[in-house]
C-alpha cells in the first residue's frame, strides 16, 4: 500500500529526482559510448582503477578500493583493525549504522565488541571518548550524522578527536556514507576533512545517485589486506562496471552541487522558522539534510501523510516515532527537488500541515 501510494505522487520531497530504470540504462550506454568504457574484469580494469584513484586523491589517502556495500565494508575494517590488535573493542555512537541497521552482523558473527560514546542526541566529543575508561582498537565518526538530522562537530571539536586518537594510538575510521554533504559547512576541502582518519567508507549512491557501491580509502598495505578479506567473504563480484558508470558519469556536477543544496537548506530553515508549530532538527542547518518534527503522533502523521498523497499527489516522507509521543518525525534530503522546488508549493504544503495542527 505505501509504496504505491508513493509511487502515484508526483512531488517527492526528499531526496534527487530518481530516473527510470530506462531512463538511467540509456543515460548510462550514452556515457559508456561516449567514454570507450570496457568492463573490469574482478575490479580489474581502466574505469574501476581510475575512479578509485580518484576518490583516493581527492580524500587525500594512498588507495582506494570499490565494495559492493558500507555493510561489507565498515565491519571488516574494524574487525581487521581489532584482529592486528588483539583487542576487540570498538567505540561509537549509538545511532551509528552499524549499531542500528546491520541486524547486530558484528555481534553475531563475533567480530568485535562495540562501546557507546557520548550523548544519543549529539554528536560525541573528544571528552566522551577521553571519559572512556577501557582501552580501544578503533572508534568509528559518522560525518555527518544522519540519525540526528545531520548534525556535524565544529571543526576545532573534530581536529580535537582526531589528536586524542593519533596520540592514544587509536585507529580513526570515518563512516562517510554522507562526506560529500560535510564540505559546505566546514568550507574546508575533502581531503583536510579526512585528514587524521586512518581510513574512511564513502558511498557511491547516497547523495550522487548511483546505483550502489561505495569505496573504501586508506594506505596501501591496509587496503591489500581488505581487498583479500572482501573477496573471501563473497565480495569479488565479476562486473563492477555498472555500479562505477552510474556514480563516475555524474560524480563531479553531484560535488558542484553541493553548496547549492546547502544554500537552499539555509533558505528551507528560514521559511519554516514562520511555523512555531513545526520543530527543525538541528536548530541550524549543517548539512543539506534536515529533521522535521511534526506535532502529531506516529499514527497520526502516517494517516496525514497518506492522505496528502491521495489528495495532492504529495509524498512528505517516511513519519518516525519521536522519544515524544505527541510528536513524530520525517527526514528530509535536501536534493534536487527541494532545490527546485518553488517556495510558494512548499508553503502551500506546510500551510494543509499547519492547518492539521488546529
Amino acid at each position: 500500500m505505501t509504496k504505491n501510494l508513493r509511487a502515484e505522487c508526483s512531488l517527492i520531497i526528499s531526496g534527487h529526482n530518481t530516473p527510470s530504470p530506462a531512463e538511467l540504462f540509456s543515460q548510462m550506454a550514452t556515457w559508456c559510448e561516449n567514454n570507450n568504457i570496457q568492463h573490469d574484469v574482478y575490479g580489474e580494469g581502466d574505469l574501476i582503477q581510475r575512479f578509485e584513484d580518484k576518490i583516493a586523491k581527492l580524500l587525500g589517502y594512498q588507495s582506494g578500493l570499490f565494495v559492493m556495500t558500507g555493510t561489507l565494508t565498515q565491519p571488516t575494517v574494524l574487525d581487521l583493525v581489532c584482529r592486528q590488535k588483539r583487542n576487540k573493542l570498538v567505540g561509537m555512537h549509538e545511532t551509528s549504522h552499524i549499531l542500528r541497521h546491520e541486524n547486530q552482523n558484528y555481534q553475531l558473527q563475533q567480530r568485535f565488541n562495540i562501546l557507546n560514546l557520548g550523548n544519543r542526541y549529539r554528536p560525541w566529543t573528544v571528552e566522551d571518548l577521553a571519559s572512556c575508561p577501557d582501552e580501544l582498537s578503533a572508534v568509528l565518526y559518522e560525518l555527518p550524522m544522519r540519525e540526528i538530522g545531520g548534525q556535524l562537530l565544529p571543526w576545532e571539536e573534530l581536529q580535537a578527536i582526531k589528536a586524542y586518537c593519533k596520540d592514544s594510538q587509536i585507529h580513526l575510521h570515518m563512516d562517510g556514507a554522507r562526506l560529500w554533504e560535510s564540505a559546505a559547512f566546514y568550507n574546508k576541502p575533502y581531503h583536510e576533512i579526512a585528514s587524521g582518519f586512518d581510513t574512511t567508507y564513502v558511498s557511491l549512491y547516497k547523495g550522487l545517485g548511483g546505483l550502489g557501491g561505495s569505496i573504501l580509502l586508506g594506505d596501501e598495505a591496509f587496503i591489500s589486506l581488505a581487498k583479500k578479506w572482501m573477496q573471501r567473504q563473497g565480495g569479488n563480484v565479476y562486473h563492477r562496471t555498472p555500479y562505477i558508470v552510474s556514480a563516475a558519469m555524474q560524480f563531479d556536477q553531484r560535488l558542484e552541487q553541493m553548496p547549492l543544496l546547502y544554500k537552499r537548506t539555509k533558505a528551507l530553515y528560514s521559511l519554516i522558522s514562520q511555523y512555531p508549530e513545526f520543530t527543525l532538527n538541528p536548530i541550524e542547518p549543517q548539512a543539506n539534510m534536515l529533521h522535521l518534527i511534526l506535532p502529531f503522533d506516529y499514527e497520526s502523521a502516517i494517516e496525514l501523510r497518506d492522505q496528502l498523497a491521495q489528495e495532492q499527489g504529495v509524498w512528505l516522507g517516511c513519519p518516525q516515532v519521536t522519544g515524544n509521543p505527541h510528536q513524530s518525525m520525517i527526514e528530509w534530503y535536501v536534493g534536487d527537488t527541494l532545490l527546485n522546488l518553488e517556495d510558494s508549493r512548499l508553503i502551500a504544503i506546510l500551510d494543509w500541515l499547519s492547518s492539521k495542527a488546529h
